[in-house]
């Protein structure tokens, strides 16, 4: 379980971060990066119905927490990082997940330190 103070709850904080960062999309995920301020990193979760039904997108959501958690010390302060499960996530193991977090997450910090990478 993600700490309260690690979480994105507020539906602005996901717009920003979905409009302003950087984007890197994967065959089961796509991982959007905004880094702003100096707080520690923030994460959020979307999985909509199109995953599957309520057992399938709970299901999702706990195994990108347990994912993200341990990752969330590698981002820079002030991140707020926003993870969109798409649908080929609902029938992906962890280590699937994991590999596509991972993946994601290098090229969108490869991104945010190159200037003029497109989005």
């Amino acid at each position: 379980m993600l700490p309260a103070g690690a979480r994105l709850t507020r539906r602005d904080e996901f717009a920003s971060t979905i409009r302003r960062g950087r984007r890197s999309g994967r065959p089961r995920l796509v991982v959007h990066l905004h880094v702003e301020g100096s707080d520690a990193p923030r994460a959020g979760f979307v999985v909509s119905k199109a995953v599957g039904n309520a057992v399938v997108r709970h299901r999702v959501t706990r195994r990108l927490r347990h994912l993200v958690l341990p990752r969330l010390a590698e981002l820079p302060p002030g991140s707020r990082l926003v993870v969109r499960a798409l649908p080929p996530a609902a029938t992906a193991d962890s280590a699937q997940l994991g590999e596509d977090l991972d993946a994601a997450l290098r090229t969108v910090l490869r991104r945010l330190v190159t200037p003029g990478t497109p989005r």
